[in-house]
């Protein structure tokens, strides 16, 4: 299986449990690797078959941008659940950091995998 990235793409939205982030967009930073067959995409060198980056990068910038999160755990499983279903793609994994977050380090967040890679 291959691998589609997005790295370091960056959204400003609603992020935390504390009151002063209820009310403040801080910037997420998110990588996104996506398992596709890029084969027949080669072949062809037609985006019909390719796994479209750009069309997911909009979906998850506008879900982040319109929702509000206490937890990057929650965000995390809803932006993974959204390429899983919406754009068919059987497995991701996604980091998610909240840069700048913790004091006396550049970034705190999260790594997790869904679906299957095989």
């Amino acid at each position: 299986m291959d691998l589609v990235y997005i790295k370091n793409l960056r959204v400003e939205t609603i992020i935390g449990i504390y009151d002063w982030e209820r009310e403040v967009k801080q910037v997420v930073s998110m990588d996104l690797e996506m398992a596709a067959d890029i084969k027949m995409a080669a072949q062809t060198d037609n985006i019909e078959y390719a796994l479209n980056y750009k069309s997911i990068s909009k979906r998850i910038i506008k879900f982040v941008q319109e929702k509000k999160f206490k937890l990057i755990e929650s965000m995390a499983e809803e932006v993974a659940q959204i390429v899983l279903i919406e754009f068919s793609v059987p497995w991701v994994r996604l980091r998610i950091s909240k840069p700048g977050a913790l004091r006396g380090s550049e970034d705190v967040g999260i790594i997790i995998e869904r679906g299957s890679r095989s």
